[in-house]
């Protein structure tokens, strides 16, 4: 009963890549930086990851090395053109994009705008880039008092749709974000179009737990599909069924946070199946990467690695956890947009050799191809897989 299971912390870059100019990322190091703000923390002390080899990794300097690492380590570059997140999952499951996703840095057009306000048969106010949080605030009140719900973009390639949870309910949003979805295709396919719901009242508006993503499906079969249609399971947690649009799931959970995606991951472990698990964990982008939290970002990733010893307690015999990211959200910059930045690659598990460094591997699709050789599933995908160098 062997299982591959991937954990992706959305957003932990550790590092520019050398293409981080072409995207204003110069400079970013999304973990490096929140080390060096909180190094006179005690509470901040990433144990467990240390164990497993995070200071280990090539140009992780700033992070204490452990004399025996628990499990083999590297750093992922990204060949797809991009940093957001349905491009960096994407790659993960072994599809690599030659050009990115449009974005809108003077809003969407015309065209685009009329076909969404006809479809849901009101108008909508903003229809520029900005930060979620931000907008509502400035937009909120103009909102509850005409019912128009507020458009916005950022650095991404997205369409956000946000609305007072009481002005329009949260089906009915979710029902704009579709009709939305239908009509960005072609050259205005965006990556993902996204459900922003919000409560309280002006002055003290807060983004609720229910956002929604809606995303293009996959443009090639991904590692999810292949092991779908040989009989094996695929499990997301979290907005993997979104990013995925449903395309290759066999069982999918949605959840509100962190705590709950961990809960929900431990769960799974602990039941018997062979197949995948895929679990995106999106409070350190959502909730303090977009917000320049830097104190909030580092007491998620302490969180994490708080709970990593549960993870890895509940695994099975044939099981290898990888723990990865999607794209960096440095929160110490003046940017709230993501990051093109390297992420981590962290194996372990029972099959899997300790203290093997990877170095730096080219593209984030290299997973795809080790859980393809691994479980044995007849794959046309991208990467290279690194199971030989890692697998005892």
């Amino acid at each position: 009963m062997k299982r591959a299971i991937i954990i992706v912390l959305d957003s932990l870059g550790i590092g520019e890549l050398p293409d981080a100019g072409a995207y204003g990322d110069i400079g970013s190091n999304t973990i490096g930086h929140i080390v060096a703000a909180m190094k006179n923390q005690p509470w901040f002390k990433l144990e467990n990851l240390k164990r497993l080899g995070l200071g280990h990794i090539e140009g992780v300097d700033y992070i204490d090395k452990v004399e025996d690492p628990m499990g083999s380590m590297g750093r992922l570059g990204e060949m797809s053109k991009g940093k957001d997140t349905t491009t960096g999952h994407w790659e993960i499951a072994g599809i690599i994009l030659d050009r990115p996703f449009p974005t809108y840095p003077d809003g969407f057009p015309d065209e685009v705008i009329s076909a969404f306000e006809k479809a849901i048969g009101r108008k909508c106010i903003g229809n520029f880039p900005a930060s979620g949080t931000a907008i509502i605030e400035e937009l909120g009140k103009e909102h509850m008092e005409t019912g128009y719900p507020i458009v916005y973009t950022s650095a991404d390639s997205v369409f956000q749709i946000a609305a007072h949870e009481d002005i329009i309910p949260i089906e009915q949003l979710y029902e704009m974000c579709e009709k939305a979805r239908s009509i960005l295709t072609g050259k205005n396919a965006v990556g993902r179009v996204i459900a922003r719901p919000f409560e309280g009242q002006p002055g003290n508006f807060k983004r609720t737990k229910n956002r929604r993503d809606f995303s293009l499906k996959p443009i090639r079969k991904t590692i999810l599909d292949f092991a779908k249609e040989q009989g094996l399971q695929v499990r997301a947690v979290g907005k993997i069924e979104d990013i995925f649009a449903g395309r290759g799931i066999t069982h999918a959970v949605h959840i509100k946070g962190n705590s709950e995606g961990i809960d929900r991951t431990i769960e799974w472990i602990k039941e018997d199946f062979s197949g995948i698990l895929f679990t995106n964990l999106v409070d350190f982008d959502m909730l303090y990467g977009h917000r320049n939290d830097v104190e909030g970002y580092a007491r998620a990733i302490e969180d994490f690695d708080r709970r990593l010893p549960e993870i890895t307690g509940a695994m099975k015999n044939d099981d290898i956890l990888i723990i990865t990211a999607d794209h960096g959200c440095d929160p110490t910059t003046e940017s709230t947009d993501h990051s093109r930045e390297y992420v981590p690659l962290l194996i372990y598990g029972k099959p899997i050799k300790k203290g093997v460094n990877l170095h730096t591997r080219d593209s984030f699709s290299d997973i795809a191809a080790t859980v393809a050789e691994y479980l044995g599933i007849k794959a046309e995908i991208e990467g290279k897989s690194f199971l030989k160098e890692v697998i005892k």
